[in-house]
């Protein structure tokens, strides 16, 4: 099971990425540098595999939240440097977040229950529609307003099924 942590912050530089020996994969990796504005810094490494909620075009000074496995290994090195699973763009008007759902559709941090509605979408991560229950499933769940109980409850507009 994936651990997601994230770090929030502001894109400061984007720069190609080399991964391999004879210029193979060059150019589509990238190197993301994110600043959250106290004095922490973190290099993403996105690679063609990430996914980028509703296909957004990232650039320097753009607000952004990171997703990475926080099980998996990471060079010793600062700033810390992660591969990028999934990647928001901040935005006004809506709300993500990534995790694991329970049967329940509680996120693993206890902190979001799933309410489904009859009009939301559930698709998978290449837009094609989801025919299962999305319990028991790694999620990326887009939506607006949440109750002010704990876990505060919402009815998604979107849910993105990460198989």
């Amino acid at each position: 099971m994936i651990n997601f942590n994230s770090f929030h912050g502001t894109v400061t530089m984007i720069s190609d990425f080399i991964t391999g020996q004879n210029g193979e994969g060059e150019g589509c990796y990238k190197l993301m540098s994110v600043d959250n504005g106290v004095g922490a810094s973190v290099n993403f490494v996105v690679s063609p595999s990430t996914y980028f909620v509703d296909h957004v075009m990232v650039a320097i000074g753009d607000r952004v939240t990171g997703y990475y496995d926080g099980n998996a290994p990471v060079p010793l090195i600062y700033p810390p440097q992660f591969r990028a699973l999934v990647m928001v763009k901040e935005s006004p008007y809506q709300n993500v977040k990534v995790d694991y759902f329970n049967r329940q559709l509680e996120s693993s941090d206890g902190r979001l229950r799933l309410n489904i509605a009859p009009n939301t979408q559930i698709v998978l991560a290449n837009g094609q529609p989801f025919s299962r229950n999305p319990a028991n499933r790694n999620l990326i769940v887009i939506y607006g307003h949440t109750t002010m109980s704990i876990p505060a409850q919402t009815t998604p507009h979107r849910i993105i099924v990460w198989c």
